[in-house]
């Protein structure tokens, strides 16, 4: 079905986005991932997570680097078309996205994965890599909720708005019984502490999501570029990467910071409601971000699968920190001996088998019109 950049996606079509939560990172790929010989004449497998898995001719070794965000996904991926595909090795190094577009636009890294698309000057600068006219194209493969965990002895339930989270990182609100949070939270049990704020050190998609949010949500209160991956507020103490602040978050009484819900639902850490101007706050869960991710539209133009999220969303149940995560190779002008295991690795990830093996890992699957259309692109990429 042809999309409309004008159209968003409808909310049908994320029926089966529904999960029932994530497993902790270790049990990504899961214990009954068993496989069974190939089929004659090809090398498939048959498994809990996949199955008939197309080889394709893939062979030998691709490197890939970039989001943190869907490095869990990515290590089910990775376990599962190995497991299917003799001989091939992929490598993905989860330095978070900027990382992961410097490494592709250098030529050392078959394709990149992005929590947010490609800059303009990104693109362009792509278009010395991917040879023959060819440039870096967004390709989405995973979303899910960008979580805002805390740790505070005492308050399970705690819920924020778009203003409080702005400036509780903007070091605008420094103290947990601050009469912005008490406001939002009648009954609870707020200390008087210092709020122990930590944000991401290397340069993130998932910031930029975030910025994205907090610019849109409440442009009164975050006025810093939403367009940067790098944090761009004064204050607070940094962490590298999506494990760094779960980590910080984990280990440090009266502290708050965002990640990916598979992050703080593995450490056990609590997540906050946001407060959307919808009935009731909306919680951070799979579900919850698919209704607000369905909403999405499509910017992109021609293979570019680019989306616009709307971060203002009321509606009943839409979370509405969300990401979409990219990977982002070239249209043309791809590496010819890594082509082969690129372009079957990648119908992997966006087939229904390895759509479906994301709700296992904590995220949403692509809804199922993107879905089709990444299933298009991919075969096209040359």
């Amino acid at each position: 079905m042809k999309l409309s950049r004008k159209n968003g996606l409808r909310a049908s079509a994320i029926g089966a986005l529904v999960v029932s939560g994530a497993l902790v990172l270790s049990a990504c790929g899961s214990d009954n991932n068993t496989e069974t010989p190939a089929k004659e004449g090809g090398k498939t497998t048959t498994s809990a997570a996949a199955s008939n898995i197309d080889c394709a001719g893939a062979k030998g070794k691709l490197l890939a680097a970039g989001s943190s965000a869907q490095r869990n996904a990515m290590d089910l991926w990775v376990k599962n078309f190995q497991a299917a595909c003799e001989g091939v090795e992929i490598n993905y190094q989860g330095i978070g996205s900027g990382g992961g577009i410097t490494k592709f636009n250098q030529g050392q890294v078959a394709f990149a994965g992005s929590d947010s698309a490609l800059k303009d000057e990104e693109v362009a600068e792509s278009q010395k890599i991917c040879t023959g006219g060819g440039k870096g194209v967004n390709l989405p493969m995973v979303g899910g909720p960008i979580a805002i965990a805390y740790k505070l002895d005492g308050v399970d339930n705690l819920v924020l708005d778009a203003s409080t989270i702005a400036k509780i990182f903007d070091n605008k609100i420094t103290k947990w019984n601050d009469p912005a949070i008490a406001k939002l939270n009648p009954g609870a049990k707020l200390p008087d502490s210092t709020i122990q704020a930590f944000h991401r050190s290397d340069e993130s998609g998932t910031t930029q999501n975030l910025g994205k949010y907090l610019s849109t949500a409440a442009p009164a209160d975050w006025k810093h570029d939403p367009k940067s991956k790098s944090w761009p507020a004064q204050g607070g103490q940094a962490a590298n990467g999506s494990s760094g602040v779960a980590t910080a978050v984990k280990d440090t009484e009266g502290s708050i910071s965002y990640m990916e819900l598979s992050y703080a639902t593995a450490n056990k850490s609590s997540t906050v409601s946001i407060a959307t101007g919808a009935a009731t706050p909306v919680a951070a869960s799979s579900e919850n971000a698919s209704k607000a991710i369905a909403a999405a539209k499509v910017k992109g133009t021609g293979n570019d699968v680019a989306l616009s999220l709307d971060y203002k969303t009321k509606a009943e149940g839409a979370y509405p920190i969300v990401l979409v995560t990219y990977e982002i190779a070239c249209d043309k002008g791809n590496k010819a001996e890594t082509l082969p295991t690129l372009k079957a690795f990648l119908n992997y990830t966006v087939s229904e088998e390895g759509q479906k093996v994301l709700a296992d890992a904590g995220y949403a699957p692509l809804p199922a019109e993107i879905a089709a259309k990444v299933r298009a692109i991919v075969p096209t990429l040359s």
